[in-house]
């Protein structure tokens, strides 16, 4: 089994984000004033089919809604994740179990040892970056 990596440069975010369909969003809020919200409808909006993960919940932004990774009954290319950090762990877990191509902590979210597990098990790591800001940035610049 090839080992997953951490992501830092743009080309592979690029890469990640031409290459996915399916993106799971864990953490995602019914609240549109969230930003869990606001970046799952932006993904949306862009063509990606969002896969909302947060117990309790029905339905969000139109679409079922899942109480954890592992009942997702659809292949994932990207687990979202707006979770605290020190929450990262279980949830690699179940991700694991899953096998995404990509395991991503939005901004201000970082576990290594989470990420240390997951590009163990071949699963490519994305930690304290933005989902929204990145596509935006690599996608939509604007040329001068």
């Amino acid at each position: 089994m090839k080992s997953g990596k951490i992501i830092t440069e743009d080309s592979e975010i690029k890469q990640i984000l031409t290459n996915s369909k399916n993106i799971a969003v864990l953490g995602l809020s019914p609240k549109p004033e969230r930003d869990s919200h606001s970046v799952a409808k932006f993904l949306k909006e862009q063509g990606y089919k969002i896969i909302p993960v947060r117990p309790k919940q029905k339905e969000i932004l139109g679409e079922k809604v899942y109480s954890s990774i592992e009942d997702i009954n659809e292949p994932v290319d990207i687990v979202n994740v707006f979770r605290n950090s020190s929450q990262i762990m279980p949830h690699a877990n179940e991700a694991i179990r899953i096998k995404p191509k990509v395991f991503w902590m939005q901004l201000n979210i970082e576990n290594y040892e989470a990420a240390e597990l997951l590009t163990k098990a071949g699963i490519d790591v994305v930690m304290n970056r933005c989902i929204r800001v990145d596509h935006d940035r690599l996608f939509n610049q604007v040329k001068i």
